[in-house]
């Protein structure tokens, strides 16, 4: 029996495989809300404000942060899915920790870790946030992390090795038997790239980086441009950009809505089991708004990610991290003692997955004064 209010598709914590320690249920709140306020009282959580997205913290105060874009994914998400019938609650939950293992530096610095970490099995940021609810948080008397429901994990966990997956238990069987995430999850998914997408047009433009005669040769950006100068042709640059970007946002999550109800329409899933047996994803965006939507990205990553002024940050960033990744494995003792002492006297590959836990944990300018601390 469905829960009130869901489709027969969505998530529903009475059919779920639960947390991986049990607990006793609460009286006011459901089970993914419970995740969603433990994922908000979270220490990594709070760490995202001074974590970047494209510019690195101390930028600007205005620039979005990975704390400001998660919210930005979460209000997407939820949107799209009160609107199918879905789980909100968890919706909400997956959006909000996507970003959690994140390193400092965004994309930067988890490509510089990972780079480090490449004799010791690599380093990506979803597995990293799940790492840190399943294991890295200390909060609860009586389990490691925050013990999330099974589907707030999965959905967390959006990209996984097959060398990762067999070591991961019911939550890594998905990627062994390519199978679908719930709807929840494919949501949260979709949505990073749509928050993504839009406020680094925002960001890119107000840092200088990128014009508004370059944005408005992207169809999906010149379309609103038009709509808007005709209807505001005096409007100033700091609204008219605003007035854009919300109207891409809605022209975006609007087509990802009916596309997606149209795709159920047409597989009409009976259960979330059968949506995991979907060929592919079943939220997505119609091709001709997902073809603009990545021609948006490719722009983006061309003229803002790849602009000289941004690739100076990135190098200078890059050897920041190596330098730490260096120091804290040749003494581990720089470390603070919960980290020192999980790492001393263990296998190198050990050490440096215990490393790359206390660097990824960082923010930016915490990564910077420690830099400069170690280096004297």
């Amino acid at each position: 029996m469905t829960a009130p209010g869901l489709a027969a598709y969505a998530a529903d914590e009475s059919r779920s495989e639960g947390r991986r320690y049990e607990e006793p249920k609460t009286v006011y709140r459901g089970e993914y809300q419970r995740d969603r306020d433990r994922i908000i009282h979270s220490t990594a959580f709070r760490r995202l404000v001074y974590k970047t997205q494209v510019f690195v913290n101390h930028e600007g105060d205005l620039y979005r942060t990975r704390l400001t874009h998660s919210i930005e994914v979460a209000q997407i998400g939820r949107t799209v899915a009160l609107a199918l019938g879905l789980n909100e609650p968890l919706t909400e939950a997956i959006c909000l920790a996507h970003d959690l293992g994140h390193t400092p530096f965004g994309h930067a610095g988890q490509d510089t870790l990972n780079e480090c970490m490449r004799e010791y099995g690599g380093f990506e940021h979803n597995l990293q946030s799940l790492r840190v609810v399943d294991f890295l948080e200390a909060k609860y008397a009586d389990f490691p992390g925050l013990n999330l429901m099974f589907e707030t994990r999965e959905g967390i966990l959006k990209h996984c090795s097959v060398r990762n997956a067999r070591e991961l238990g019911s939550i890594g069987e998905r990627f062994l038997k390519r199978q679908q995430p719930g709807l929840e999850a494919q949501i949260a998914n979709i949505s990073d790239a749509i928050a993504y997408n839009n406020h680094d047009v925002d960001d890119g433009f107000r840092a200088g980086l990128i014009t508004l005669d370059q944005l408005r040769e992207q169809s999906l950006f010149g379309a609103q441009y038009d709509e808007v100068h005709e209807r505001y042709p005096e409007l100033e640059d700091r609204r008219l950009i605003y007035e854009i970007i919300r109207r891409m946002i809605n022209t975006v999550v609007t087509d990802l809505i009916d596309q997606t109800r149209s795709n159920l329409d047409d597989v009409a899933p009976a259960s979330i089991d059968e949506v995991r047996l979907a060929d592919g994803p079943l939220v997505a965006m119609s091709k001709t708004v997902f073809d603009q939507h990545v021609s948006l990205k490719k722009f983006l990553n061309h003229y803002l990610y790849q602009h000289e002024k941004k690739l100076e940050m990135t190098a200078k960033v890059q050897s920041i991290l190596k330098d730490l990744f260096a120091r804290y494995m040749a003494d581990v003792e720089s470390m603070p003692t919960e980290f020192s002492s999980a790492a001393a006297n263990k296998e190198e590959a050990v050490r440096a997955r215990v490393v790359a836990d206390y660097i990824a944990g960082m923010t930016d300018r915490f990564a910077i004064a420690e830099h400069e601390r170690i280096a004297g």
